[in-house]
């Protein structure tokens, strides 16, 4: 059984949204050719989905801007844009992304007082989301994992991958996503190779459907 793990491919996280990857429309079409491919028996879309007070968004904490480290639940914590409030337009899925040939919708971050980069627990890895019980009951045997961002969500979601579905084979596409910086990508693909995360392309990937 093979399954696509397309990684919070949102407005929000796109040109014109409220935390924009840079180019990151660009994974929209990629991601559909790898949907229309034919190569995959089930599709699994992340979303961030935070509630209006989160407490990674930079406006919870006074004096504090955005990118700066503060503080969540006593931890050091990246603070954000407002980004992916539920229910608003800047978390809907991009549009032009074939939702319609998703067969799971994991939404995640909607804990207040904790971050969740990853779509399979949060960032203490304490509370799961619950995916990697779907994924074990539909007899996931591997699992490609791309979208935004490869240096934060994308790469906490295939390291968890690897941790919580052990046997299953698990593939980063790297022209499927984007990054927050080269810096930050270069790290992650060294942090998920190191994991046992194979690194590959949708070409070889639609190549082999």
């Amino acid at each position: 059984m093979r399954a696509l793990l397309l990684v919070d491919i949102q407005k929000g996280f796109c040109p014109g949204g409220n935390l924009p990857v840079v180019d990151g429309h660009e994974v929209v079409p990629v991601a559909n050719r790898l949907i229309d491919s034919g190569r995959y028996d089930l599709i699994v879309a992340s979303q961030d989905w935070h509630p209006e007070d989160h407490g990674s968004f930079a406006s919870q904490h006074p004096g504090k801007t955005v990118f700066e480290i503060g503080t969540l639940s006593g931890k050091p914590q990246m603070l954000w844009p407002d980004h992916c409030v539920q229910g608003t337009e800047d978390a809907a899925f991009h549009p032009d992304l074939n939702v319609d040939a998703v067969h799971h919708v994991q939404q995640k971050g909607q804990h207040r007082h904790v971050d969740s980069y990853s779509a399979f627990r949060d960032n203490d890895q304490d509370a799961h989301t619950g995916l990697a019980d779907v994924l074990k009951e539909k007899g996931v045997t591997e699992l490609d994992v791309c979208g935004l961002a490869t240096d934060y969500c994308v790469k906490f979601s295939a390291l968890d991958a690897v941790e919580m579905l052990p046997g299953v084979t698990v593939r980063f596409i790297e022209d499927a996503s984007r990054g927050i910086s080269p810096e930050g990508v270069a790290a992650a693909k060294e942090e998920m190779l190191a994991k046992g995360v194979e690194i590959t392309d949708s070409e070889a990937i639609v190549a082999a459907a």
